[in-house]
């Protein structure tokens, strides 16, 4: 397949399938140091609200660099795909010297972006492999599989059998948390039949919420709530409800059982450490929200603590532990699943 094909397919445009690779390449760093006297500049560029699961990890974890210190960290949030290589260029013109966000939907024309700026350092969410012909272009995504298999464990011991499942787009983000997640329901109760659907959208929560009041109508006593507006469904029909990405149990104290955590912050650290070493190279950031990298977690359980099954909770903490030690791998499947 040939570059211009590859990176032409829009990632929120088409369903693809297939998982980026999780090994960096070896190629060169950004020309000469990038070491910043003081604060590094960075910028963010998004196509959805900051308040939105997936950005809102990375906007937190620049925020809290910027707290620290470390960065100098500005934000365009609400970019339109045709509008996102123009405010590439701006930060890039603008002295920016890392630039983060996502071009799912732009895959081939950031990185002529990308190209056009060698001095630059680009950290961007994609279902790509990083290439060699633009080698100041870094790729990451939420490889949170290890948190979602978790509370998957969690959700099958929960529930009486019948799991509604709400998904954004059936691409490779999300195909492998929701597989990771069934995987552990099932292993809590291998007679679980889970209802899977997909909204077509980031970010509609009304969608959300009437897709998961019908899969209510059909049995479902457990969400899993990948897009905001499936736990206000779970809530009003007196359901439970399983978290993505980040934690919302304080807004839904009966409703949201357990949530798998995402952390960007060692995905950014790396990251910041290799422009100021001079050192940034197209690799993929992906294997640094592992569990054991410190890139997810599962949430703790709130309310909930004391709720959920003793053996539910021994079996969690089992695996947790080999997961963490390298004894238990989870599997990333990335395939489309599809309702039992």
């Amino acid at each position: 397949m040939t570059q211009t094909k590859r990176f032409g397919l829009s990632r929120r445009g088409l369903l693809i399938t297939g998982g980026a690779a999780l090994l960096g390449t070896g190629f060169g760093g950004l020309p000469g140091r990038a070491r910043a006297q003081g604060a590094l500049k960075v910028a963010g560029i998004y196509t959805v609200p900051v308040e939105q699961q997936w950005v809102s990890r990375i906007h937190k974890a620049a925020e809290a660099a910027k707290a620290a210190g470390t960065v100098d960290y500005s934000f365009t949030e609400n970019v339109s795909n045709t509008d996102y290589p123009r405010v590439m260029r701006e930060y890039a013109e603008g002295g920016a010297k890392l630039i983060v966000g996502e071009i799912f939907g732009v895959e081939q024309e950031a990185r002529e972006v990308a190209a056009d700026y060698p001095d630059v350092a680009f950290l961007m969410g994609s279902s790509f492999p990083p290439d060699d012909a633009v080698p100041n272009l870094a790729v990451f995504d939420n490889y949170i599989q290890d948190a979602s298999y978790l509370t998957g464990i969690i959700a099958g011991a929960m529930s009486k059998g019948n799991i509604g499942m709400v998904g954004g787009f059936p691409i490779p983000e999300v195909n492998r948390l929701m597989n990771a997640f069934m995987a552990g329901a099932r292993e809590a109760n291998p007679e679980v039949t889970f209802q899977v659907s997909f909204i077509g959208s980031w970010f509609d929560p009304p969608k959300a919420k009437e897709t998961a009041f019908a899969m209510i109508e059909a049995g479902a006593d457990m969400l899993y709530a990948e897009r905001f507006g499936v736990s206000d469904a779970a809530k009003e029909k007196g359901v439970l409800a399983i978290g993505n990405v980040i934690d919302t149990q304080g807004d839904y104290p009966d409703t949201v059982v357990a949530s798998a955590l995402w952390h960007f912050e060692p995905t950014l650290a790396k990251a910041i450490e290799a422009v100021q070493a001079g050192a940034f190279k197209a690799a993929d950031y992906g294997v640094y929200s592992f569990m054991k990298a410190g890139g997810c977690t599962l949430a703790p359980l709130g309310t909930f603590e004391g709720k959920v099954p003793e053996a539910a909770m021994k079996r969690v903490a089992e695996r947790e532990a080999a997961i963490r030690d390298g004894s238990f791998t989870v599997t990333i499947d990335d395939n489309e699943p599809k309702s039992s």
